[in-house]
């Protein structure tokens, strides 16, 4: 299980510059005119993870198989989208099927780009994208609690129940703020999801910044800081012009062109652990003479749930995990090192994953 992340944001923001550089194709044509990706465009790449090298040559595996992140690079909405405007709903449809939003903001200064609203104000195009999204989810929501108030009325347990959680977006939404500002309890979660809204989303900004303040952010990115920290969502200051150019170098030369910029590391692999972090996913790993690989799963999620991201018969069958921490593998040279230092555990049902264990299952199918 990986997670699929929704690029969105203003035409000619760098979207699909970016889309090109993280899954290093160029499937996604960036061209300086508005609404030059017309149908969404997808691509996987593997989540980069040092830990499965080292894993590796630990366990002398064959070959390496990382956990995987799709983009999806959905065309840019333009204000009025949710009444049809530009290329509209049908571009809010493709929104609804990520689990995250990754919204690139334009943060650099460039007069030969074009911007749809002749202006650099990322704090703004922010807002301008979220109206969209807001009014989309209160017309969708404004549709379906009409008929549910009427079944509510009537004391039915369930429609009571949906009709109330409805109203908490509702409110939300008429006020101005986005459906993640929910306060909702634990048992609420999972049906407060199942709404389908397109402002319950986390929300990743991405600013995208000129070549020379990628390692530092600017101005117009900290503005974006601020009100990502007043929202409870995730931002970072990326180039895409660099990752772009990132993505057409010979890995051996990758590190010398970061270092040349004051960067250690690509914007992908900060991009990648900041939405896995905004998401709440972690990630374990087997270990053998035929592959070492990296699993993701949701934080929190017990032994049995971990074994069924594997295959469902391990999670019907599930008899325990044998387990080792990343740390205590690779400190004692592997499994029969972990046994011997007895770091090697036994887990049952209630045992929650860990970031890094190294687990193997044993079912009975």
């Amino acid at each position: 299980m990986g997670f699929k992340c929704g690029i969105v944001g203003l035409p000619n923001v760098g979207k699909s510059t970016l889309f090109n550089a993280v899954t290093q194709t160029a499937a996604a044509q960036a061209a300086n005119y508005p609404f030059c990706t017309i149908e969404p465009n997808v691509g996987d790449v593997a989540v980069p993870d040092a830990r499965l090298d080292t894993l590796s040559k630990i366990g002398k595996s064959a070959q390496i198989l990382p956990t995987r992140i799709t983009f999806v690079d959905i065309a840019g909405l333009v204000r009025g989208a949710s009444k049809g405007e530009g290329l509209g709903n049908q571009f809010l449809a493709n929104i609804r099927e990520v689990d995250a939003i990754a919204h690139v903001l334009r943060c650099f200064e460039d007069g030969d780009v074009v911007h749809v609203e002749g202006r650099i104000d990322p704090v703004a195009d922010a807002e301008t994208v979220e109206t969209e999204l807001m009014l989309a989810d209160l017309d969708s929501l404004e549709k379906r609690i009409v008929p549910l108030e009427k079944k509510a009325k009537t004391g039915e347990k369930e429609a009571v129940a949906q009709y109330n959680l409805m109203m908490k977006a509702v409110t939300l939404l008429r006020d101005g703020k986005p459906a993640r500002a929910a306060d909702l309890t634990p048992e609420e979660r999972e049906p407060y999801r199942q709404l389908g809204l397109l402002t319950e989303k986390p929300v990743l900004y991405v600013c995208n910044v000129d070549e020379a303040s990628a390692a530092t952010g600017n101005a117009q990115s900290a503005r974006v800081a601020e009100m990502a920290k007043r929202q409870r969502a995730g931002s970072i200051a990326i180039s895409a012009r660099i990752e772009e150019e990132l993505a057409q170098l010979a890995p051996a030369d990758r590190a010398e062109y970061l270092a040349s910029l004051g960067l250690s590391e690509p914007g992908l692999d900060r991009l990648i652990r900041t939405g896995y972090e905004l998401l709440g996913l972690i990630t374990f790993f087997t270990v053998g003479p035929k592959e070492t690989r990296a699993w993701t799963v949701k934080r929190g999620a017990r032994a049995p749930q971990g074994a069924g991201v594997i295959h469902t018969d391990f999670e019907e069958g599930f008899i325990r995990a044998e387990t080792i921490a990343y740390e205590d593998y690779v400190k004692f040279n592997g499994e029969a090192g972990a046994r011997d230092g007895g770091k090697f555990r036994l887990e049952g049902k209630e045992y929650v994953v860990q970031d890094g264990d190294v687990l193997h299952f044993r079912f009975n199918v």
